[in-house]
This record gives C-alpha cells, sequence and structure tokens, in this order.
C-alpha cells in the first residue's frame, strides 16, 4: 500500500488546492494549463512559413517542399552578375604561378578555362538551377604581391528569364579551385576566401552592388 503520507495536505490548504493523488508529482507542479500546451498539434506545429519558408525562399512551396521556381511568365531581359574571391599561398607559390614556371604549366590560363566551362554547366552542379543560355562568361584574375594572393573575378552574362548570379559564383570557385589543384604539391595551404556576390542587374529584383 502507499504511504498516506504522499498525499497529505498541510493544514492550511484549502479543500480546493488539493492535488488529485498521483505518483511522482509534488505539490509545486502545475497541471498543463498554458496556450502551448492547449494547442491542438497543428497549432503546435512548426508551420511550412516558419524559417522563411513562404517569406522570400522561393526555392520552397507552400508545403516547405524543394522545387524549381516556375519563371515561364516573366520576360527575356538582360542580366548580368558579378563574383570575386582571392585565393592567398606562399610567397614562392605565388612567384611560380606568375613567372608560368609551374610544371604544370600556366596556372591562370587553365584556371581561367576552368572557370568559364564551370559556369557554363552550374545547373548540372546545384540542382535548382535553370539551364540557361549564357552569352558572356569573363573570368579576370589579379596578382597581390603585398599579400601573395590572387584575386578573381568571373562577370556571366544571359538573356534569359532568370538571373546568372550561381553561373559567376560556381565559375568563380571552379577557377580558384583549380589554381589550387595546380600548385597544392608545393603549397597545400592556400586558403580561399571573400567568394561573395560583387553585384548583379536585371530582372524584377533590380540591381546589387555590394558594399
Amino acid at each position: 500500500m502507499s504511504d498516506p503520507h504522499d498525499y497529505q495536505q498541510t493544514p492550511t490548504s484549502n479543500p480546493g488546492d488539493e492535488q488529485t493523488p498521483t505518483s511522482g508529482t509534488t505539490s509545486d507542479q502545475q497541471t498543463p494549463t498554458s496556450a502551448a500546451a492547449g494547442q491542438t498539434p497543428s497549432e503546435g506545429a512548426i508551420s511550412p512559413d516558419a524559417g522563411g519558408m513562404g517569406n522570400g525562399l522561393t526555392h520552397f512551396n507552400a508545403a516547405g517542399e524543394a522545387h524549381m521556381v516556375d519563371v515561364g511568365d516573366k520576360a527575356i531581359t538582360h542580366r548580368a552578375a558579378v563574383a570575386g574571391g582571392r585565393i592567398s599561398m606562399l610567397p614562392a607559390t605565388f612567384e611560380m604561378v606568375c613567372a608560368g614556371t609551374h610544371k604544370k604549366g600556366d596556372v591562370l590560363g587553365i584556371a581561367r578555362v576552368a572557370g568559364i566551362m564551370a559556369a557554363k554547366r552550374t545547373s548540372e552542379l546545384v540542382p535548382l538551377c535553370h539551364p540557361i543560355g549564357l552569352t558572356r562568361v569573363d573570368v579576370a584574375f589579379r596578382t597581390e604581391a603585398a599579400d601573395s594572393s590572387v584575386h578573381c573575378e568571373v562577370r556571366a552574362e544571359t538573356r534569359s528569364q532568370t538571373g546568372v548570379e550561381m553561373e559567376a559564383l560556381i565559375g568563380l570557385q571552379v577557377a580558384l579551385a583549380t589554381i589550387y589543384d595546380m600548385c597544392k604539391a608545393v603549397d597545400r595551404g592556400m586558403c580561399m576566401t571573400d567568394i561573395r556576390l560583387l553585384e548583379k542587374s536585371g530582372g524584377k529584383s533590380g540591381d546589387y552592388r555590394a558594399l
């Protein structure tokens, strides 16, 4: 039998304050009365709009499922985007890249071609990107002796119903990764940083320029 003292109330308790005897409970525990406890499962669950779905994240539908955005009704306009970033390396590696004396050949020349090729295949690498016809891809490098780094900018352009930000970003990252690949035998500590969209133009969202 249970010990009667487990449920004994203090003499000052009002009869209405007495708790229903339940093992393992204490006098300061409350019966669930909060709004959260009173909610039905659908009210307490996270809605598809939580976390931004339905609030600007266009690659999710109303049910929170990933989908390719329908751009069929958009106007065909000129669109452009520029992405930038850099790769830093040891001074000896930097000198080799600038002088073109790497045993694998022209590092920057090969990286330029790799960036162009990657931009053209963006829709095969990023699942929800639309395949679009690029009218221009330009990969430009700038060397900085002060910090032994190579800066890269990729510009992509199209006449299409969707933008080319991802094409510029993918082209940039593959160009920098190609530099790393060609030089990793002599410098595995190279570091790719500051990768970002620098500007875009065209389309319903208007123009953008990084600060």
